[in-house]
């Protein structure tokens, strides 16, 4: 296995394909909410902002994003962990 698809985890055609699906369902899922790329980096922006001017109320409300993207995210990974070991 070379060092790029071991790094990739796959062929770099096969990666390159996943990206392109997985983008346009991100992209349907976006303008379906009305979302655009400079909304999502708006909201990067001003939860930081938020984050300085509220000091530490703003790492709570940080702790409660992250145990809530936690509760789907780890379960998620797992799942898939258990799928791929399988192979």
């Amino acid at each position: 296995m070379s060092g790029l698809t071991r790094f990739l985890g796959d062929s770099p055609i096969r990666v390159f394909l996943k990206l392109i699906v997985v983008s346009f369902l991100v992209g349907i899922v976006m303008s379906a909410f009305g979302w655009s790329p400079f909304d999502v980096l708006y909201g990067i922006r001003d939860f930081f902002v938020d984050l300085w001017n509220m000091g530490f109320r703003a790492v709570d409300r940080f702790l409660g994003y992250f145990l809530l993207g936690a509760a789907i995210v780890i379960p998620a990974f797992l799942i898939l962990r258990l799928f791929s070991y399988r192979r």
